[in-house]
């Protein structure tokens, strides 16, 4: 099965700077893209940061000049460099991937289980 696992959240002062892991693992033949995502508290799931597989990026404009997406195709590990930290940027934060599997046999997405950064005032 593919497993996706995320790691690098915590609490940081604002200002601050943290970076997220996100390791994938399995029967995986190819990467499409990958992406990472944020939920606050009472609020959607949002899109913040996608790596494409030709190496170009997208990024939300709240956090556009402050985090940085970048992978490791060879590892399948993707990560998120966010620095300049504001209180608004709390929340899980998600990594997504769009991989073809020698299990399913399709493009998917498969998703990790969220990593909680706390800024702090």
């Amino acid at each position: 099965q593919v497993r996706l696992v995320e790691s690098g959240g915590g609490l940081v002062q604002a200002g601050g700077s943290l970076r997220l892991s996100c390791e994938a693992s399995g029967s995986i033949v190819s990467i499409n893209a990958m992406n990472w995502y944020r939920q606050a508290p009472g609020k959607q799931r949002e899109l913040v940061a996608t790596m494409f597989s030709a190496g170009t990026t997208n990024y939300v404009d709240f956090v556009k000049g402050r985090f940085t997406i970048s992978s490791d195709n060879a590892k399948k590990t993707v990560h998120l460099q966010m620095n300049s930290l504001k209180p608004d940027d709390t929340a899980v934060y998600y990594c997504s991937m769009r991989l073809y599997t020698t299990d399913s046999l399709q493009w998917r997405d498969y998703w990790g289980q969220g990593t909680p950064v706390t800024v702090s005032s």
